[in-house]
């Protein structure tokens, strides 16, 4: 179990990044969902200890991740966002260097674990070629493969899927599923599908807050019977912006197809329609706007 307390951290510059953040995060896929901006990146790095708090706590096992960054790291797996390999080194020969540093200072059983890791994210046939030389999908799979050294009990990922062809994706999320079983994973990103179909638990990041934390079932049922859609031209959209709440807009074969939230049906043309987890993260995100602009 991962525990964050009451975590908060301003930049030189005086954003502020994250704002009393307090999550308790299980064994399983965890997705944290957030759109660019939100204070994602700043949670995990500093979750991985590559930068401190201003104030808050983080509790991993029993490991005081702030004071003991150390013991953390020697149970941590992490893929950031970007990551730089050196150009001419093959997947085989940096997967064996990450390993000794990791501490697997036996050849044989470093062998194993490499080979293993080659196998698990299905790299092998190109284990030869140097990462640089990698498409953005297997660049992926080895940023996985190498946070998956010495058998980290807490893995964070963090936007694994940006950019990645719906093939790549698909066999990502695969990949992770199997991962994420038995060890903590955090699945930082602003691609909502992949929350759906990854996570049983979730929380949404806006402005350096959560705003919304629970299953996607659960969330998805709060707005049961208050998701709105209709088709309209694009010239009428600021007029139905003003006059309804509308969480999102979607052009669709030279019409704007809307969502709008009400509690009762808003007439007009509006037919219901079932929520999904992309209408909790817009209404989310736009309900949390609405109030620091009125704050």
């Amino acid at each position: 179990m991962l525990e964050i307390k009451s975590l908060s951290k301003t930049y030189g510059n005086g954003v502020r990044a994250l704002d009393n953040v307090s999550l308790s995060i299980p064994k399983g896929m965890y997705g944290l969902l957030g759109p660019n901006g939100a204070g994602k990146s700043t949670l995990m790095r500093t979750i991985a200890t590559l930068q401190n708090a201003d104030k808050g706590s983080i509790d991993f096992d029993g490991i005081d991740v702030l004071r003991e960054p150390a013991k953390l790291r020697a149970q941590l797996g992490y893929l950031p966002q970007d990551f730089g390999v050196y150009p001419r080194m093959s997947a085989r020969a940096m997967l064996d260097h990450l390993a000794i540093l990791k501490g697997l200072s036996d050849n044989k059983e470093r062998k194993r674990v490499v080979e293993g890791l080659l196998e698990q994210t299905n790299l092998t046939k190109v284990a030869k070629k140097s990462v640089a030389s990698y498409s953005g999908g297997m660049r992926q799979r080895f940023g996985i493969a190498q946070a998956l050294i010495g058998d980290p009990q807490l893995i964070i990922v963090d936007e694994p899927t940006a950019g990645l062809d719906p093939e790549e994706r698909n066999r990502f999320h695969n990949l992770l599923s199997e991962i994420g079983e038995n060890v903590v994973v955090i699945l930082s990103t602003h691609i909502v599908e992949d929350v759906a179909d990854l996570c049983p638990q979730m929380a949404i990041l806006n402005q350096g807050r959560i705003v919304a934390e629970g299953a996607p079932s659960e969330l998805i049922s709060r707005l049961e019977g208050k998701v709105w859609m209709k088709r309209i031209a694009k010239a009428d959209l600021p007029a139905h912006r003003a006059q309804y709440n509308v969480i999102s807009m979607r052009l669709t074969q030279g019409e704007v197809l809307i969502h709008v939230e009400a509690d009762a049906s808003p007439g007009d043309g509006f037919e219901p329609v079932a929520p999904d987890l992309e209408d909790v993260y817009f209404s989310t995100i736009t309900a949390s706007q609405t109030q620091n602009a009125a704050a």
